[in-house]
């Protein structure tokens, strides 16, 4: 039955394919439409000069920054925006269609380092203020058309050099030798602690991101290194700014891809904002009934975004972005509930929400975010005979106040600070342990049962000041973390980035700086008597940046990461703690529930090559990295192991290239050596006196393939696509686990061949 859905699926798509006879696009034209303004004070820029290339349209900014270019031939097109004074930019991949226009919001750059008889020329990459080091940004089409991410932000991150990923079937991140608890997610200014359907407690990842691709500007990922103005993390920055909606008509989209459907609607209000709203379920339980699986996940999730102008110096935007998830077990037979014996079931409802006002000044500006962060877990284990032996329910609600000051002080000379405070004041948990399930070092069952609930209070506030000197651009800073909670509540966090701007095309960029993080929550439950201080990462990052064209760009970068006051397991002297993904508790303690101490130590160090060439009049864009690293951590037995993520080479290489107007071809091919295992004992138990020494994963590699095409008709736009994941059906492997009946040690594997498709009919 399950191979029958997908013939018919593929054959659908084939005929679909044909159909071509029903579009006559040559005469057709759209509409760009949008917005420039300066980076660093978000005030509009007049005058500027945007142009379609390769055509003879354009246009000019007015008082405000608006511009409309009417006319413009369907297809995707590259946008060029040039004023004096600023760095030149080129928007590549601007989807033209008759449905609507579509709307850009530029931010130009300053320049702030003048080299004499430099060359003008324009890029086709991201400008920043501040130091570029180990920082990439995509736009929401990059992510949408990439080979085997499933439209996923976080996925599409792990193309990038020094990211690593836990199993094919999610999507933690591993940044640089970090756990992933150690990322930090911003979703227009508002730091959420975990952006997944069924996300893991007490770290960032999950199965599927729930931010609908269809909602995204941009996505800005930064791998280390990152300003003052970031923190409470030690690792990395995934930065998302949600798109506005539509402000010139009226229009939607009705969404089936590769895990669910759904529909948005927006639209202008007045002539003072837009909005946007949307709503998608999976249908994951329908393919999981109909191929007999056991475990059977079902969501739902819900996205609106308004923003309204009060004047030409005041906005004011909300953002509310929730998921409803919930498991069903088949448990029909013994070989159903035995398998359903060994996985939580993540039951899952969660939200975030913001209301941003945002404020110009004459040379800055000022964005003030109230902020909600909350998720509820219902999660519980089975044995194989229905009965419970694991159950967790939790509630996390936090409350933020953000404020946020960028001034540009001179034409050197660019100033930013500001205060966060969050007040985690729905912090309840009702979690039960059995004793056989949760031991210590010596193997005495210690049960763990509890109800309780508090609040906490964090406060960050930095300053970072970027100056211009000769062919230098230096941003220094720092940041003072307070957290009441704990028994060492002050900390001090300096940063500091140089860039040196060999010519006008090549740089060296240093980056380096401290980095604090607080414990998460459900750390603090496994002890009464436990006093846990934040992860501190000294980070130091050296790079060379090179473009040899206006659409290519190469950098290398060589990093060091130290880590001190990392959470060391009593109960596992050996192993410093590090979840992803938990899924079984008969193979470990979940969420961190055990006895902590702050003493742990390690390092992460490595070296990245990135190449990336945007689509341009040559119709090939792609990238290509390569990391090859090593970590190690040492706890409280005081001897240096493997890191729990020690993956030694990652490579990736996507391209993609685009046969025609309506046709495009991609794909996506990743390597990786495996990372370290620790083996078990006869009886099942694991062996931690071997932690991390046994035999590593077999070496990861995977090709997916993807096909898109487009139709454009008068007065909609249509987008099918099909994509294979791992084509030639590698059984990667994942989860090293014990199996009960057989008393031996097994891996999971991937399914093999994933094939799925996509249509998008917009209006």
């Amino acid at each position: 039955m399950f191979k029958n859905f997908w013939i018919t699926i593929l054959f659908t798509f084939l005929i679909s394919s044909i159909v071509t006879y029903a579009q006559t696009n040559n005469e057709r034209t759209g509409k760009i439409i949008g917005r420039v303004v300066n980076q660093s004070t978000q005030n509009p820029i007049p005058g500027v000069t945007v142009i379609v290339l390769e055509t003879k349209l354009g246009a000019i900014s007015d008082s405000q920054g608006r511009f409309e270019i009417n006319n413009v031939p369907i297809g995707m097109v590259a946008v060029q925006f040039s004023s004096v004074g600023y760095e030149k930019f080129v928007q590549s991949d601007v989807n033209v269609n008759t449905a609507r226009a579509n709307q850009l919001n530029i931010q130009l750059v300053e320049k702030i380092i003048e080299l004499e008889g430099a060359e003008v020329r324009s890029s086709y990459f991201v400008k920043r203020l501040e130091s570029a080091t180990s920082t990439q940004t995509f736009s929401a089409e990059d992510i949408r058309r990439a080979p085997g991410v499933q439209e996923d932000v976080v996925r599409a991150t792990a193309l990038l050099p020094g990211v690593a990923v836990t199993s094919a079937g999610r999507n933690d991140l591993i940044v640089r030798g970090g756990a992933p608890f150690e990322n930090l997610f911003l979703i227009d200014n508002i730091e959420v602690p975990n952006i997944n359907h069924f996300g893991t407690q007490g770290s960032t990842g999950g199965p599927l991101s729930i931010i609908n691709i269809d909602f995204v500007k941009n996505v800005t990922f930064s791998a280390g290194a990152y300003g003052a103005k970031y923190g409470d993390k030690t690792s990395s920055r995934t930065e998302i700014t949600i798109r506005n909606g539509n402000e010139d008509k009226f229009g939607g989209k009705l969404n089936l891809s590769a895990t669910g459907f759904g529909a948005y609607l927006e639209g202008p209000i007045s002539d003072k904002g837009s909005y946007i709203v949307s709503a998608r379920r999976s249908y994951l339980d329908f393919i999981f009934s109909a191929a007999g699986f056991s475990f059977i996940p079902q969501y739902w999730d819900f996205q609106t975004k308004v923003n309204y102008r009060l004047d030409n110096n005041n906005r004011l935007t909300f953002l509310g972005i929730g998921a409803l998830g919930n498991v069903k077990l088949n448990n029909d037979d013994s070989e159903n509930r035995y398998d359903n014996s060994r996985i939580t079931v993540p039951n899952q409802d969660q939200y975030f929400s913001g209301l941003t006002w945002q404020h110009l000044f004459g040379t800055g500006f000022m964005n003030l975010t109230l902020g909600r962060t909350y998720t509820r877990f219902s999660t519980y284990q089975n044995d194989s005979l229905g009965n419970k032996v694991f159950n967790n329910e939790s509630k996390e609600g936090e409350t933020s106040l953000k404020a946020d000051f960028e001034f540009r002080l001179s034409d050197k000379f660019d100033l930013q600070f500001g205060n966060q405070t969050k007040y985690g004041s729905l912090l309840e948990y009702d979690i039960d342990i059995p004793g056989n399930l949760r031991t210590d070092q010596f193997g005495n069952p210690q049960p763990l049962s509890l109800d309780t609930n508090f609040q906490t209070i964090r406060n960050f506030t930095y300053v970072s000041m970027t100056m211009g000197i000769g062919r230098h651009k230096v941003t220094a800073g720092g940041r003072m973390n307070y957290y009441d909670y704990l028994s060492n509540k002050l900390f001090f966090s300096p940063r500091l980035s140089v860039v040196y701007q060999i010519n006008d095309v090549s740089a060296i960029n240093l980056g380096l700086g401290r980095y604090y993080q607080s414990p998460s929550f459900i750390w603090l439950l496994g002890d009464p008597d436990q006093d846990l201080t934040p992860i501190r990462a000294d980070q130091i990052v050296l790079g060379y940046d090179h473009s040899p064209l206006e659409d290519v760009k190469v950098q290398v970068e060589l990093y060091y990461k130290w880590y001190s006051n990392y959470p060391a397991r009593v109960f596992r002297p050996q192993a410093v703690l590090s979840p992803s993904g938990f899924d079984d508790i008969t193979s470990d303690i979940p969420y961190g529930l055990e006895p902590l101490q702050s003493s742990g130590t390690g390092y992460s160090r490595g070296i990245e090559f990135f190449i990336q060439k945007r689509l341009s009049d040559i119709p090939l864009y792609g990238l290509f990295s390569l990391t090859l690293s090593e970590s190690r951590f040492k706890s409280l037995d005081g001897e240096e192991r493997y890191g729990a993520y020690d993956s030694r080479v990652i490579m990736n290489l996507s391209a993609g290239y685009r046969l025609s107007k309506d046709w495009e071809l991609s794909g996506k091919f990743r390597i990786a050596t495996g990372m370290p295992t620790t083996p078990f004992n006869p009886d099942g138990t694991r062996n931690w006196e071997l932690y991390n020494e046994g035999d590593r994963y077999s070496l990861f590699h995977a090709l997916d393939i993807r096909v898109d095409k487009r139709w454009d008709f008068d007065n909609f736009y249509l987008v099918t696509y099909l994509d294979i994941q791992n084509i030639y059906g590698r059984k990667n492997e994942s989860n090293y686990k014990w199996n009960y009946r057989t008393m031996q040690a097994e891996y999971s594997s991937s399914i093999g061949v994933l094939p799925s498709i996509g249509v998008s009919f917009e209006f």
